[in-house]
């Protein structure tokens, strides 16, 4: 596949139109916003210069990136594209309206993707003409950074085209998993307590965000704690997501949203893309030093793992993915230091089990309840 469209010329379909690029495709990038598309690529060939400039690629290959790109400004300009991947606001209606244009536009051939992260591919391809032709293929942010891709057949996708669409994921230079289209498929599924336990954590005032942060930092050798993480990503795209995931399950305790996610997100305290968020990050700030506490810090990470190793192994038990698949999407769509899987054998299932067990005795709700799978391995 040469010619490669990308709906949306905010950061994740820039950062897509950059991958496909690099991996010598044609790409056409449309937005119905044609100064973002100006800007992204203002920003993009910035990009390219600096990595030429640190020697991480030559400087013919920065040019031959941003020269594969064509900014569009009809959707219509999309016409000759064998593969077109929407990357836009994560609203169906939206996403729907956007696929009844295209297909107006593209050929039968023509494969439709969607890089959603927690909508049902089923779902958005059900007002399709032909949604035999559409995939989900989504991207961690930043993409070209990031080597995972989630693969999601949806119900009325035709049998070989995740198989097609991991081989082209492979040429690209990426890491793709094939998931079943289940609310958040592999990775926001899984890493849904992450956020979760550590939110009500807070709100319970039994810590503060940067002991949370600094308990899972050194305990678990993650990279970035919970809050400061939510702050990366943007407190309103994580409240989002975390939202559509627990009405995607029908309101699944599990999956319950956190009030104080919701009035960060109301209060437009968005992390770092506001400047502040769970922490400060306007000029002259300094961030909070966490009160350490060996005792507190052992039961933060205690009770944030197991609740991750509880939802690693639910999703085994319902073959969202293989077990290969569950463990690298963690490992390389989060950075997660461990596959979950592993970790809970290593920790042991038994004492991940306990500390569930007393949890739900603490809290008699079903959020806490274990997978049936847990106590047999």
């Amino acid at each position: 596949m040469k010619n490669i469209g990308i709906i949306g010329s905010g950061t994740m379909g820039t950062g897509i139109a950059q991958v496909a690029s690099a991996a010598g495709c044609n790409v056409f990038l449309f937005d119905v916003n044609e100064q973002q598309t100006t800007k992204s690529l203002d920003g993009l060939g910035q990009t390219l210069n600096r990595l030429a400039q640190k020697q991480k690629i030559t400087p013919e290959k920065a040019q031959e990136i941003l020269g594969n790109i064509k900014n569009c400004t009809r959707l219509s300009e999309l016409k000759d594209c064998e593969l077109v991947i929407e990357a836009i606001v994560e609203n169906k209606e939206i996403k729907q309206k956007v696929f009844a244009e295209l297909e107006q536009y593209v050929s039968p051939e023509c494969i439709i993707g969607s890089n959603t992260s927690s909508i049902s591919i089923t779902s958005l391809s059900a007002e399709l003409q032909n949604p035999e032709r559409f995939i989900g293929i989504h991207f961690f942010n930043p993409a070209p950074l990031m080597p995972l891709v989630e693969i999601i057949p949806g119900l009325l996708t035709k049998s070989p085209l995740a198989q097609e669409m991991y081989g082209l994921m492979k040429s690209w230079g990426k890491s793709p998993v094939i998931a079943k289209d289940i609310p958040g498929f592999i990775v926001n599924r899984i890493a849904r307590p992450y956020y979760g336990e550590a939110l009500r954590i807070v709100e319970e005032q039994m810590a503060t965000p940067e002991q949370v942060d600094d308990a899972m930092r050194t305990l678990g050798n993650f990279r970035m704690g919970p809050f400061e993480l939510m702050d990366l990503i943007g407190i309103d795209v994580n409240y989002s997501v975390t939202t559509t995931v627990y009405k995607d399950y029908f309101y699944d305790p599990k999956y319950k949203p956190s009030l104080l996610q919701q009035r960060m997100s109301e209060a437009k305290l968005h992390g770092r893309k506001t400047g502040k968020g769970f922490y400060d990050y306007s000029e002259g700030s300094t961030a909070p030093v966490a009160e350490k506490d060996d005792e507190l810090y052992q039961y933060i990470f205690n009770r944030i793992l197991a609740m991750l190793i509880n939802e690693a192994v639910e999703a085994k038990r319902l073959k969202i993915a293989s077990d290969e698949d569950l463990e690298m999407a963690m490992q390389k769509g989060v950075n997660y230091p461990k596959g979950l899987l592993a970790w809970g054998a290593e920790i042991g299932y038994g004492k991940i089990s306990g500390i569930l067990n007393a949890l739900y005795l603490d809290y008699q709700e079903e959020r806490y309840r274990q997978s049936p799978l847990l106590k047999k391995l």
